[in-house]
């Protein structure tokens, strides 16, 4: 039996991954362009509350292009194409999934605000709760690098020879949280997120330039953070509308959007998209493994 699920690739956030699992293989994928094939090679027995439980660590052994899923499935079932059994249990399911899989990372650790203790910024998040252990204990939140999502600098910035984006971003969560800097584990339902950053970062600050710092860089990771699900309608709305200076971007991931606020603007950046040759020719940012293999 496969189970699919997606979760959340931190830290830093990197998107919703998708994952189906058997258990000798699964499949991976940032964008549903491209899946990694990994196979099971140790297996490790972990004792948790359910009784003994059989994992293993995983080693890539193929990519497979999504469009080729169903044409790989056909001929195998036809005789035409001998392919790895644990390869093809996968394709053949992949082949008919519906996409983007049910997020399923319900465990998640926040470094916390020094003041009050209130979730500040997600680090890691998990889906089952044995998994927590395996985590370093690491309470230091990283924004992207500025070489995966790069911002626009103003004149000013560039005069004044500014660090990227980014990285001020992610030292004023670093002075926020403190020099001893505290973090903690949810566990978190679909109705719980009141009292947590929607996206994944506070966005309350007290000066007007943190504030707009955080913002930039929000409003710049818009098409990734489109894959979160349980967003409120008006954050969706809010994102979709500052993903409009990055349409390349949401085209490569729009298949794992699990809503749509806007159902025009959405078509409307896919079809602009499209036309400077998005399905075509990507950028090498667009290539990048995009941190799967630190899954």
């Amino acid at each position: 039996m496969i189970r699919a699920y997606s979760q959340r690739l931190t830290n830093p956030y990197y998107g919703q991954i998708q994952i189906a699992e058997s258990e000798r293989a699964r499949a991976v994928s940032m964008d549903c362009e491209t899946w990694e094939i990994h196979f099971i090679y140790k297996y490790v027995t972990t004792n948790n509350y359910d009784g003994n439980r059989t994992k293993g660590t995983f080693r890539r052994v193929a990519v497979v292009d999504h469009s080729q899923l169903k044409t790989l499935s056909q001929q195998s079932s036809s005789g035409g194409k001998e392919i790895d059994e644990r390869i093809l249990e996968l394709i053949h399911f992949l082949a008919e999934a519906s996409l983007p899989f049910p997020a399923a990372d319900i465990y998640e650790y926040w470094l916390l605000d020094h003041k009050d203790e209130s979730p500040l910024a997600l680090i890691f998040s998990c889906t089952e709760a044995e998994q927590m252990a395996s985590f370093p204990d690491h309470p230091e939140w990283t924004a992207l690098p500025a070489a995966v999502l790069p911002v626009d600098t103003t004149d000013d910035e560039k005069q004044h020879s500014e660090a990227p984006v980014n990285y001020r971003l992610e030292q004023l969560v670093a002075e926020r949280a403190s020099r001893y800097p505290r973090a903690r584990w949810f566990t978190r339902r679909t109705h719980e997120s009141d009292s947590f950053p929607a996206l994944l970062v506070t966005e309350d600050w007290q000066e007007e330039f943190q504030h707009q710092l955080c913002q930039r860089y929000l409003e710049r990771q818009a098409p990734r953070l489109l894959m979160l699900h349980w967003l409120a309608h008006e954050e969706r709305r809010r994102l979709e509308l500052a993903a409009k200076t990055n349409v390349v971007e949401v085209q490569r991931f729009y298949p794992l959007y699990p809503d749509v606020a806007d159902k025009k603007l959405m078509n409307a950046m896919r079809v602009e998209a499209r036309l400077r040759g998005a399905s075509e020719k990507q950028s090498s940012l667009h290539k990048r493994r995009d941190g799967i293999h630190y899954l």
